[in-house]
């Protein structure tokens, strides 16, 4: 018989998505659930292995002691028999705890010594490893499954659109802040370069990137920043030819679509965080002040991203898709 297994997911896109690697790895001996937030339904219902998504509107850092309350003893009724903690906070250990689920695995973390009685010490780097290393009793061999997302039909009447050209989707934006964000300036000179070549260019992001989308759309572009769901922005990306994006959610998103895809570093670390797909080609430029994991540059200058000139990314795109 298989074990129930609870996942407590991570509260980011990327590191979400870098969660298919653990899940694919235990799918086989156990029937997983996941506790994940309300926005992240649609990554786990493109995602094989999951049984059921468990979701939550907790505002992020919100310790809300009722509400976990409530929830932990509601799972009770599951009667899983593992919990595995993704993210290190003391919140997240609180439901595994409080639904007495009996073997409850994570990393110490942030005081919660008494919450967790299955603790590992991290012995990996990257986070797709830290992830798996909790799933698994040998540390010393890890097989790394890229995560996988299956796409899902999508209407593009919707949002006027067709298939008529190859689609070079843009991903400009990245929530952590401007040292993860290449030149909004560079991205519209890839759009205009392969605009010329007869291609249709899209742009992707939140609400929060309508001005590089804006700026993508004023040279020809088609700008569906802020105007999609994740859902759709998952179903729309696997429509493209090829991507280009700074280190993001929809990065990784783009990896699990298995895209040909430049995924461009600034101040964060591709050893840390990298795109888990053999179609994608990491571009850094290894400063000796990067990376500095810093929001924004603490030099002011941003040569991590500004030497990193738009004529490098399209020549390694040209070799990646021949």
């Amino acid at each position: 018989m298989k074990k129930r297994i609870l996942i407590i997911a991570p509260s980011w896109i990327g590191d979400m998505v870098m969660a298919h690697s653990l899940i694919q790895i235990i799918e086989n001996k156990a029937e997983i659930d996941v506790f994940a937030p309300q926005w992240s339904a649609p990554l786990l219902e493109r995602m094989d292995g999951v049984s059921q998504a468990i979701v939550h509107d907790f505002k992020h850092g919100s310790l809300d002691l009722k509400a976990r309350f409530q929830i932990g003893k509601s799972l009770i009724l599951n009667h899983y028999d593992q919990a595995i903690l993704l993210p290190n906070s003391f919140k997240s250990a609180l439901i595994p705890f409080l639904a007495k689920i009996p073997q409850r695995t994570g990393y110490l973390g942030e005081m919660r010594f008494l919450l967790l009685n299955d603790i590992r010490v991290k012995k990996h780097y990257r986070t797709v490893d830290q992830f798996i290393a909790l799933g698994i009793s040998n540390q010393q061999n890890l097989e790394v499954l890229p995560p996988k997302l299956n796409s899902q039909p999508i209407n593009l009447n919707k949002f006027d659109l067709n298939l008529d050209k190859p689609v070079l989707a843009l991903c400009a934006g990245a929530e952590y802040g401007s040292a993860k964000r290449w030149l909004i300036e560079y991205f519209v000179e890839v759009a205009q370069h392969y605009l010329k070549q007869n291609w249709q260019v899209w742009a992707f992001g939140s609400i929060k990137e309508q001005m590089q989308g804006l700026a993508i759309e004023k040279v020809g572009g088609v700008n569906l920043c802020g105007k999609t769901t994740l859902a759709e922005a998952i179903d729309l990306l696997a429509l493209s030819k090829a991507v280009v994006s700074n280190d993001s959610g929809l990065m990784h998103v783009s990896a699990a679509l298995n895209k040909p895809l430049i995924a461009i570093y600034g101040s964060s670390d591709p050893n840390f965080t990298p795109p888990l797909n053999s179609n994608a080609k990491i571009l850094s430029l290894n400063l000796p002040c990067s990376p500095c994991f810093k929001r924004e540059c603490p030099f002011g200058h941003l040569n991590c991203l500004k030497e990193l000139k738009p004529k490098q990314i399209i020549s390694t795109l040209e070799e990646l898709m021949q």
